[in-house]
C-alpha cells in the first residue's frame, strides 16, 4: 500500500511468453500448445510439447537452466494453507519454490510495499518495475473487483509465480498463500489458485485499557493476523481500569503506563502494510473510570446520591463534549474506515427501574423528548451523538449489540454497525431483531469468540477446535444459527480479548492462547463451510505452514 506512489503500468510484454494454463496442465507458449512441463531453475528438467521441444525466449530464460532429457509430472494437489484457498485447478510440472537469482517483480509501484515484503520474506531479490524470467514472482494488479475486492489469482506455472488481483489487498492475500505454500522448504504445487473471502470483516480485539500491552507485543500480532489474512484490529483502550493512549486534549485522563502517539502510529503504519484497519474504541457513556477519575464531577449518581462506577451523567453536556474531545483528537491518529463506539452496560439501565433509580436522567429525557420519554431514549441519544462525531471523520460507527434498547422511541442511527456480543443483558434482544430490523451486524458471540483473563461470571477460555467444528458466522448467540436468509447482513466476526483478571495470563500466555483460536476463526470466516481437514490435521497444519 504506496498512497501517492500511482504510475501507468508497464505494458503487458511478459504475457505471451510467460504462457496462460489452458485446463489441467496445457499452455499457450509463444503461440504452441505445449504439455505443462517446468523446471526448477537449475533442476535439470527441461519443457517439451508432443511435437516437439518448446524454446523459451533467451530474453526470458534463466542462465541457471541446463538442457535435459524431459520429466513428466502427476497433476499437483491442491495446497494446504490457512485460511484453505477456495478453489485450485490442478495442472502437471514441478510447481515453485524460491531459488538462488529469483526475484519478486511488479508492473505497478503501487505494489511495492507487497513485493519487497514478500522478497524480503522468501530470501529473494526485489527487482520492482521490470520484465520476468524464470525463477520470478510477478505481481500485477487487473481484472474487475475495484478497490475493495479481495479476491486474488495464483499461477504456478512455466517457472514462474503470477499473483494478481483487482486491488493491492489481494495481491497481499495471494502473497500470504505463497508464503505458506514454500514455508520450511516446501514447494508452491503448479495450477491455478482463485480465492476470496466470505466475510469482509475478520478481525481480532485488544483490550488494553485493562492490562498493558507493548507496542512491540502489538506488532507481532499485527504480523501474524496480515499472515492469516485478518483484515480488522480492535483497540479498547479506555475503561474503568485505564486510559491507554497519549492524549493532548485531556492530559489528565491518561494512564502512567500507555502508548505513545509515536507508537500508536508505528503500530496503525504497519497494520497498513498488512492491509489491516485499526479500529479504536472510546467506550462511552459506561466504562469510564479512568476519564471520570479526572473529572468526578461528571460521574452518574443515583436518587440517594450514590456514585455510579465507571459511568457518566449523560444528562450533562460537558461529559458528551469531553468524549467528543478525545474522538476528534484521535481521528487523524486512527486514518481506518470504522470506529466502535461502545455503549455497552450502562449501569442506568441495568436496573429495572432507571426512571425512579436515576431521577435527573428521567427529567433530562422528558424535557427532549416529551412525558413519555425515559433514560434508555436518553442513552440512545448520546450513542447517536457520538456516531455523528466520528461520521464527521468519514467513520463508519459500530456499538455492542445492548446499546440498542428495545423501549426507546428515540431510534439509533441506521448506519451504526451492531457488534453483537450477547444475549445476558436485561432485556435481552435475539439477534434476529436486528437482522429483521434491516441492520448490519458483525459477530462478537461470547460464547465462542470472547477470551477472558481469569475466566470470570462464567466465560470459558474459548478453543480453536470448538470454533473449528461448531461456529459459524451465522452463529451469533450461543450456539444456534440464525436464518440463512440474514447471511448477507453479517458483515463477519471478530475474536476479541478481555483483560478483566489482568494478572491471571503473560503476553506470552495470551498470544499462545489466542494462536488456534485465530486460526480456526479465518478459516470459518474465509470459508463457513464444513472444513475438509479435521482438527488433528488442521493443528499439524498450522505447524507446518509457519
Amino acid at each position: 500500500m504506496s498512497p501517492g506512489r500511482r504510475r501507468a503500468p508497464r505494458r503487458k510484454t511478459s504475457q505471451a511468453p510467460r504462457g496462460l494454463l489452458l485446463g489441467a496442465g496445457v499452455v499457450v507458449a509463444g503461440g504452441a500448445v505445449a504439455v505443462a512441463v517446468t523446471v526448477w531453475p537449475g533442476d535439470g528438467a527441461s519443457t517439451r510439447s508432443e511435437a516437439g521441444p518448446s524454446q523459451p525466449s533467451a530474453s526470458t530464460t534463466s542462465p541457471s537452466v541446463a538442457p535435459s532429457p524431459s520429466r513428466s509430472y502427476p497433476l499437483s494437489e491442491a495446497p494446504r494453507t490457512i485460511p484453505a484457498v477456495r478453489e485450485h485447478t490442478p495442472a502437471r510440472g514441478p510447481g515453485w519454490r524460491p531459488a538462488d537469482g529469483a526475484r519478486v517483480v511488479t508492473d505497478d509501484e503501487e505494489l511495492a510495499d507487497e513485493g519487497e515484503l514478500t522478497a524480503r520474506e522468501l530470501g529473494l531479490t526485489y527487482a520492482g518495475d521490470t520484465e520476468p524470467r524464470d525463477g520470478d514472482v510477478e505481481l500485477t494488479l487487473g481484472g474487475r473487483g475495484g478497490d475493495g475486492s479481495e479476491e486474488y489469482t495464483l499461477t504456478v506455472g512455466n517457472r514462474r509465480v503470477l499473483i494478481s488481483a483487482p486491488a493491492e489487498a489481494g495481491v497481499f492475500y495471494g502473497t500470504r498463500t505463497l508464503k505458506q505454500m514454500v514455508h520450511d522448504g516446501g514447494t508452491a504445487p503448479e495450477g491455478v489458485v482463485k480465492d476470496r473471502p466470505a466475510k469482509a470483516q475478520r478481525g481480532f480485539m485488544l483490550d488494553i485499557a485493562r492490562k498493558h500491552f507493548t507496542a512491540d507485543w502489538i506488532e507481532d500480532r499485527i504480523r501474524e493476523l496480515g499472515d492469516l489474512k485478518y483484515n480488522q484490529f480492535g483497540l479498547h483502550f479506555s475503561d474503568d481500569q485505564a486510559f491507554r493512549i497519549e492524549s493532548d486534549s485531556h492530559p489528565e485522563v491518561v494512564s502512567k503506563d500507555h502508548l505513545t502517539k509515536a507508537e500508536v502510529k508505528r503500530i496503525v503504519d504497519l497494520a497498513a502494510e498488512r492491509h489491516i484497519t485499526v479500529v479504536p474504541e472510546i467506550d462511552s457513556p459506561g466504562h469510564l473510570g479512568a476519564v471520570i477519575a479526572a473529572h468526578p464531577e461528571l460521574q452518574l449518581r443515583d436518587a440517594q446520591g450514590k456514585a455510579l462506577s465507571g459511568a457518566v451523567d449523560i444528562a450533562q453536556p460537558a461529559a458528551g463534549e469531553l468524549v467528543d474531545d478525545l474522538l476528534d483528537e484521535y481521528a487523524d491518529l486512527f486514518p481506518g474506515a470504522y470506529w466502535h463506539v461502545g455503549a455497552d452496560e450502562y449501569q442506568a439501565l441495568t436496573v429495572k427501574d432507571p426512571e425512579a433509580s436515576y431521577p435527573g436522567l428521567a427529567e433530562a429525557a422528558r424535557k427532549e423528548y416529551g412525558a413519555g420519554a425515559g433514560v434508555a431514549d436518553l442513552a440512545t441519544d448520546w450513542m447517536n451523538d457520538r456516531a455523528e462525531v466520528v461520521r464527521g471523520h468519514d467513520r463508519t460507527p459500530r456499538a455492542w449489540n445492548d446499546g440498542f434498547f428495545r423501549s426507546a422511541d428515540v431510534e439509533a442511527a441506521r448506519d451504526i454497525q451492531v457488534a453483537y456480543w450477547t444475549g445476558k443483558e436485561i432485556g435481552a434482544r435475539e439477534p434476529a431483531e436486528y437482522l429483521g430490523d434491516g441492520r448490519q451486524v458483525i459477530n462478537y458471540n461470547d460464547e465462542f469468540l470472547y477470551y477472558v483473563l481469569g475466566e470470570p461470571n462464567d466465560f470459558a477460555y474459548p478453543t480453536g477446535e470448538r470454533i473449528y467444528e461448531q461456529w459459524t458466522p451465522r452463529v451469533l448467540r450461543g450456539t444456534a444459527a440464525v436464518p440463512e436468509r440474514y447471511d448477507g447482513q453479517i458483515l463477519g466476526g471478530v475474536f476479541a480479548v478481555w483483560c478483566d483478571l489482568s494478572t491471571r495470563q503473560t503476553q506470552e500466555q495470551v498470544a499462545a492462547g489466542v494462536r488456534m483460536p485465530l486460526r480456526a476463526l479465518v478459516q470459518k470466516l474465509w470459508d463457513p463451510g464444513t472444513p475438509d481437514l479435521t482438527w488433528a490435521q488442521f493443528e499439524e497444519l498450522a505447524d507446518q505452514v509457519e
